[in-house]
């Protein structure tokens, strides 16, 4: 099944599938480490609008909500 980080679980985990965005924005999440094939978990979600946090690998990363809606990850339920 394939979600955005926004729906995935809290503590859930998968493999990054793809990115609903343009090149500038892959670009980004690319050199943020976040690329497809990368495992990432959900470590926290973000209140009141605050970044959702991901880690990637070793290194832990801050999203805002409009980045992560964009991270599209393959989980299995």
């Amino acid at each position: 099944m394939i979600v955005s980080l926004i729906e995935m679980a809290l503590g859930e985990s998968g493999l990054v599938a793809g990115f609903a965005a343009g090149h500038g924005a892959v670009h980004r999440f690319e050199a943020m480490g976040i690329r497809v094939g990368r495992p990432i978990v959900k470590k926290s979600r973000g209140l009141f609008g605050g970044p959702l946090i991901v880690q990637v690998g070793g290194t832990q990363i801050g999203l805002g909500h409009g980045m992560a809606h964009k991270v599209m990850v393959e989980v299995e339920r």
